[in-house]
């Protein structure tokens, strides 16, 4: 039987890249009448998902927001502890 030249089953975004194209819809979408009450609580909640999979120390979280007249952006850059393979 020959093979073909692609996978007969697509291949499944990984769960990071999900939840950064997920974070991205979000955070570069207008803010329709929203007010921006709901970043600090999105911080928040990401970081508890975060720690629910990796220990992370406090200080080796980096935050910042940037908020525009049409757009508020989020960047979080968090500093993960090295793996044994």
């Amino acid at each position: 039987m020959k093979r073909l030249g692609f996978p007969l089953w697509p291949r499944r975004p990984s769960s990071a890249q999900t939840a950064k194209d997920r974070l991205q819809i979000l955070l570069a979408h207008e803010r329709s009448g929203a007010t921006p009450d709901y970043l600090p609580q999105l911080q928040r909640e990401i970081l508890e998902v975060i720690r629910r999979h990796v220990k992370i120390d406090d200080d080796a979280i980096d935050i910042r927001m940037d908020q525009g007249k049409e757009l508020s952006s989020l960047e979080i850059n968090i500093e993960l502890p090295h793996t044994r393979p």
